[in-house]
């Protein structure tokens, strides 16, 4: 539901669930969720990609937080744990416009190329 902003079908994020919390084949990964006052006020979904050095070992697949909840900093708490659970490299995929982008940058995170893509 608080994943309902991004504008990937519903079934790509049950997908990337999955595949983190290897409901299907996979290299796993883990999906995180906060609480606040006892509703969900966040959530990350990390993929392991089964890469190591040539591309990074993790992928960021989703952050969010509750609408109710942004600006109390439950996206760096959650960006923080990300970073410290994850082994290896962490890479996302993020829109240009999105003002999540300064927030990335601020953990460390660099434009390093551009995404192409071949859709089939």
């Amino acid at each position: 539901k608080h994943l309902e902003n991004y504008k990937d079908p519903k079934e790509y994020i049950e997908k990337a669930i999955n595949y983190a919390i290897k409901e299907i084949p996979s290299f796993g990964g883990f999906v995180l969720v906060s609480y606040l006052n006892g509703s969900i006020s966040g959530i990350v979904v990390v993929n392991r990609t089964g890469m190591i050095d040539y591309i990074p070992e993790n992928i960021l697949v989703y952050i969010a937080t509750h609408k109710d909840h942004r600006g109390k900093g439950i996206g760096k708490q959650l960006m923080r744990k990300t970073i410290e659970l994850a082994k290896g490299s962490i890479s996302l995929h993020v829109e240009p416009n999105n003002p999540a982008i300064f927030l990335y940058e601020k953990f460390g995170f660099t434009s390093k190329y551009l995404d192409m893509r071949l859709i089939k």
